[in-house]
């Protein structure tokens, strides 16, 4: 089974850009096309947060109509520069949004895996957090299939980057988070965005991944209190595959043109020279 995630495609009102400079409409159209072309194709994308860029209903609209040719099922999840009534609004026919009260996380069943998708935004924050209702709703959900590999997604994530900024700012309720999943061995991977950078990371007995931006990534500066900026690197999407033996193997595809294929062998087999 192949499972896709995107992530912190912030889209603007038609025209605009963000930060004056990126078209986040045009690397989000890009990152469709890249999908639609995969064979085999994924059962289901996940955008995981940030979907627009500061919650407008016309962000929205756009969002809706630049997905629309997206020729497999997505899943949305909120990022801190989401609205929780405007997503709802725009994705009706999304029925699972409604599933967690106030809060826009659910869970899904997909054959054998289940993909339980967190709502970590905090309002009027950059910075999310993972407070007790949540807390418990992840918890109850995550016993339900105690025995059922799950993959949890998340927008913040709340592991050490190196980052001076993200690191002063990790994820409020870190220690629960970390908490639940080491008693729900069943989780295998945590999928999260949000840094405009991929990462991998262990942490609390799961491999933790974060994914870059299907538009702009973040500059990346370890130095002691570095400041946020953009770099226009190379756009990716996660590619999450699943095997009743081995597992979860996680492939990051860069979005893009590439030179390419190029044979390695000749017609006779040999190593091309």
């Amino acid at each position: 089974m192949l499972l896709a995630q995107i992530t912190d495609l912030h889209i603007k009102a038609p025209g605009k850009r963000a930060y004056a400079d990126v078209d986040t409409a045009a690397h989000l159209a890009a990152a469709v096309a890249h999908l639609n072309a995969l064979d085999p194709r994924p059962r289901l994308v996940v955008a995981s947060g940030d979907l627009v860029d500061t919650g407008a209903p016309e962000e929205y609209a756009h969002l809706r109509s630049l997905l629309a040719p997206l020729e497999i099922p997505v899943a949305l999840l909120p990022g801190n520069h989401d609205d929780r009534a405007g997503l709802r609004a725009a994705f009706p026919e999304h029925d699972y949004l409604a599933a967690g009260g106030p809060y826009l996380h659910y869970a899904r069943d997909l054959g054998p895996i289940r993909l339980v998708c967190l709502d970590t935004l905090r309002e009027d924050s950059h910075w999310g957090a993972l407070d007790e209702p949540r807390a418990a709703w992840l918890e109850a959900t995550l016993a339900e299939a105690p025995d059922r590999p799950t993959v949890v997604v998340a927008h913040h994530p709340p592991f050490r980057t190196g980052m001076a900024m993200h690191d002063e700012n990790r994820l409020i309720g870190r220690e629960r988070f970390a908490g639940i999943l080491r008693a729900n061995p069943q989780v295998a991977l945590l999928l999260t965005g949000h840094l405009h950078r991929s990462m991998a990371v262990p942490w609390a007995g799961v491999t933790a991944l974060c994914l870059s931006s299907v538009a702009h990534q973040a500059l990346l500066d370890l130095r002691p209190g570095a400041e946020l900026a953009i770099r226009m690197e190379p756009p990716a999407c996660l590619l999450l595959d699943w095997d009743p033996t081995e597992g979860f193997v996680t492939h990051f595809s860069p979005i893009g043109a590439f030179d390419g294929p190029l044979a390695i062998f000749d017609k006779d087999g040999n190593l091309i020279d």
